[in-house]
């Protein structure tokens, strides 16, 4: 039943993962996200209603526009196929409820803050703060506990610190992010956090063995890494720290 469920929401998310991309390419540029229409970047046409369809219409198109032949870039397709599979995914795991919807907005989130910081080393403040806001509401109204805020503010609290002791390596963006992480997975963030961080060491021991002791001032998005962290912590996490305590 509930992987019907799933089946239903991916599709109406593939549409939400489009929308994404239109915040992911103005909101950094404090542009309207409502107006105008979408464009191609390349050749400024607006976009036929036939060629906005999610994900089929770059394919038919075969990642081109169809007017100047520009082609268009991977983050597209991408977005969309990544807000739907999650959405879905939050569905399958947690049925229709309080706790799926959180998810899918929390993965939504995740994912537009993912494209931006990879293309341009930026964590919107205006995705990020409005995204904890309404993840700690919908926790709160599912399961009334201390344990979605206070998550929240310890996972703040611990990356801040790392903040002030490397600023270089870690931003203010991610401080925030890291408070997203905490109010939707609850206990499990330490199990988030800790994935993204060891995630984000192969791109790092990558650069380091490629460029030597320039790899130091060679910075990388951190969000993608932390994101991923958070969608281990939202479907794995309670499982892993139930097993992590009941092994000791």
């Amino acid at each position: 039943m509930q992987m019907t469920a799933a089946a239903f929401v991916f599709f109406p998310s593939l549409a939400v993962g489009s929308f994404l991309n239109v915040v992911v390419s103005r909101l950094p540029l404090g542009r309207s996200i409502s107006v105008p229409r979408s464009a191609c970047p390349h050749c400024g046409t607006p976009i036929r209603s036939r060629d906005n369809i999610p994900l089929l219409s770059y394919l038919l198109l075969r990642g081109r526009c169809r007017d100047c032949r520009a082609s268009i870039g991977w983050r597209y397709p991408a977005v969309e196929l990544a807000t739907a599979v999650l959405a879905a995914a939050c569905v399958a795991d947690f049925g229709f409820s309080l706790h799926a919807l959180a998810g899918a907005v929390f993965c939504a989130a995740l994912v537009a803050i993912s494209a931006t910081d990879i293309e341009r080393r930026i964590v919107p403040n205006r995705v990020v703060l409005p995204a904890s806001v309404a993840v700690l509401a919908l926790m709160l109204v599912w399961r009334p506990s201390v344990e979605w805020p206070l998550a929240g503010f310890g996972a703040a609290l611990f990356l801040l610190i790392a903040a002030l002791a490397y600023p270089r390596g870690m931003g203010m963006g991610d401080v925030k992010l890291a408070l997203l992480l905490g109010v939707a997975v609850g206990r499990a963030v330490p199990v988030a956090l800790m994935v993204g961080m060891l995630s984000a060491l192969a791109p790092s021991v990558v650069l380091f063995a490629r460029h030597g002791a320039a790899a130091r001032k060679m910075a990388i998005p951190f969000a993608p890494f932390l994101a991923l962290g958070g969608v281990v912590g939202l479907f794995a996490g309670p499982a892993i720290v139930h097993w992590y305590l009941h092994t000791l």
